[in-house]
């Protein structure tokens, strides 16, 4: 693979190029063709071409091969029809998938885009909440939402029913175990994504057009409906797309809520297969591979769709403020709905987890359940030898995939990015092919490699850092690849002018003006990889077990006052986490500031 541009006319014939077609090669000129393959940006280069290759496809390869093949080496599809076929109820689960996936992404879209209007458009009070509001469901694992939701949500139990539905209406019309359930607890998960994507949009858009459509005399809800959401259309189609994928291969909500009431989509049914004796590696497969298309073909689409945002783009050379929109007498309403907004998706979920870590036994709010909190949870978790396990091998894994996938993506965007190496788009649709992969469906493959790879891997942390580190390549990607992209490569050629090497440009200047990408890119991994539990539930072993593998064992075995201590204990974690590595961010950035 060729890293730099061809060399010219000119430099055919330098002194110590290499010799002509005609002249033979002296030892010394053989000694500087042999170094110069194996110089250390080669070495690098090339070593992240294989790494990127290796992670993106050659789990894929197993998955179809084990899928496919049958035990005498012919094509077979004896495992679809075992997975599709006769008794197994997959037109129920496929129509499951995706009315859940179709709901979530509906319902994170509608909230995600009205908040973010109301948010970047009107003068809207509590201003303040929304960044809350976006911030705590990123950090709060699925696993801990959907527990969260139990708590609020059991027909028998949940706060909900007890203390506010039955007193009122002599009923208890909610059910978290359904799978409207499922769409309202998945909803309101993404829907702090979908408005982190919608007020980027808002932001970028120029409100000129709306201005002029209200001097003419439209109405607010005529704008709204002919032009804002046209323009805004791009974005929604992206946002919506991205909330359909997440929603189909997310692992945590039904396997936490619908399992309890045998409502099987496609990632709780690759589970169900797996943990059934005798396991049908063959039928997981085909559930795999018909989930893994199904996402493909989301991302495909949305690729497709994208096409035509050109003929939506407001954001020109000219310098524009939006001006916010008055509410008026409709102030105080929005201002309630907001507050409103924050008590279902922040308040309430994370409120009734710690009220749960203080039971020994969990029961509705009273009297008598307040008179028996206590600490004893808190002691439990502090005295299990697991939790303390569980904590290093996340600790571990977060900061190796983190540091892993960021090093090894601002070598790959440079390869896309500044050089004409052949196949350079070609390694970049491999760095992004792991998103389309289901994280259930990306442990599935794995252990179909590393149960028949002669590599004593399986069940090690090691194979857990490999699929974190294939997992969030794609994001990684996109953070180094916007950071390298706002440098001019002006920069690389005046240190190699002044007789830097590759290695040192590298490291004293690219390095450094990326910071800021790199670290944002690095805590993303670092928060996400915390709480990874669908590619991790099918390759750890005992002893091996992360914060959220335990936390689905306590759920398991019924542990739900455990389960919310050690929940608790996560979120503060990963606050933690968070806080300081932006405050360690943002001094290194001041420093290197400083220092230029």
């Amino acid at each position: 693979m060729a890293l730099a541009p061809p060399p010219t006319t000119s430099d055919a014939r330098k002194p110590g190029t290499g010799p002509g077609p005609d002249e033979p090669a002296t030892p010394g000129r053989l000694a500087r063709l042999v170094r110069r393959p194996l110089s250390f940006q080669t070495l690098l280069v090339g070593g992240a071409v294989i790494i990127v290759g290796y992670l993106a496809l050659v789990p894929l390869g197993y998955l179809f091969h084990d899928t496919f093949l049958s035990g005498n080496g012919g094509v077979s599809f004896g495992a679809f029809s075992r997975a599709y076929g006769g008794n197994s109820q997959s037109g129920t689960m496929l129509l499951n998938s995706m009315w859940f996936a179709v709901g979530s992404a509906a319902l994170a879209l509608i909230l995600g885009t009205v908040l973010a209007y109301v948010q970047v458009r009107t003068d809207t009070p509590f201003k303040g909440l929304f960044f809350a509001a976006s911030l705590v469901p990123l950090i709060v694992p699925g696993i801990l939402y959907a527990t969260s939701w139990i708590f609020l949500g059991d027909p028998s139990s949940g706060i909900l029913n007890s203390l506010v539905f039955k007193p009122l209406f002599g009923a208890t019309p909610i059910n978290i175990y359904s799978l409207w359930g499922m769409i309202w607890v998945q909803g309101l998960h993404l829907a702090p994504v979908a408005f982190l994507l919608m007020v980027a949009a808002f932001r970028a858009m120029d409100p000129s057009l709306e201005e002029s459509a209200a001097m003419s005399g439209a109405g607010r809800g005529i704008i709204l409906w002919r032009i804002t959401l046209p323009l805004l259309r791009p974005a929604m189609v992206s946002s919506a797309l991205l909330m359909f994928v997440q929603s189909l291969e997310s692992f945590e909500v039904p396997g936490l809520l619908g399992l309890q009431n045998g409502i099987y989509v496609f990632t709780s049914r690759i589970y169900f297969v797996l943990r059934a004796y005798p396991v049908d590696y063959g039928s997981a497969g085909a559930y795999a591979i018909g989930l893994l298309v199904i996402a493909a073909a989301g991302v495909l689409l949305s690729s497709w769709l994208q096409r035509s945002s050109r003929n939506y783009q407001t954001v020109t050379g000219k310098a524009f403020r939006p001006r916010p929109v008055e509410l008026g007498r409709a102030r105080p309403f929005v201002g309630g709905a907001v507050i409103l907004y924050f008590l279902f998706t922040v308040l309430l979920p994370v409120a009734v987890l710690v009220y749960a870590s203080l039971l020994k036994f969990y029961a509705a709010p009273s009297r008598k359940a307040l008179s028996t909190m206590t600490l004893d949870n808190y002691r439990q978790v502090l005295h299990m030898p697991l939790a303390f396990t569980a904590l290093k091998n996340s600790l571990l894994l977060g900061v190796g995939a983190a540091t892993l996938v960021m090093v090894l993506t601002a070598v790959v965007s440079w390869v896309v990015l500044r050089t004409r190496a052949r196949g350079r788009r070609l390694l970049d649709m491999l760095a992004f092919t792991p998103i389309v992969i289901p994280g259930l469906v990306l442990g599935l493959a794995l252990s179909f490699v590393y149960l028949r790879v002669p590599l004593p891997i399986y069940g090690t942390l090691l194979i857990l850092l490999i699929a974190y580190c294939t997992r969030y390549l794609p994001y990684g990607m996109r953070y180094s690849s916007a950071a390298m992209a706002q440098m001019s490569p002006e920069l690389e050629e005046s240190a190699a002018v002044s007789g830097a090497s590759w290695f040192q440009t590298f490291r004293r200047i690219l390095l450094p003006l990326m910071s800021s990408g790199i670290l944002a890119g690095w805590v993303y991994i670092l928060v996400v990889s915390f709480r990874e539990l669908s590619s991790t539930i099918l390759l750890y072993s005992p002893g091996k077990e992360v914060l959220s593998v335990l936390i689905w064992e306590q759920f398991e075995n019924g542990q739900f006052t455990t389960l919310a201590a050690l929940g608790v204990c996560m979120v503060l974690i990963l606050m933690l986490l968070v806080s300081i590595a932006y405050r360690f961010g943002a001094r290194f950035g001041l420093q290197s500031d400083s220092t230029n």
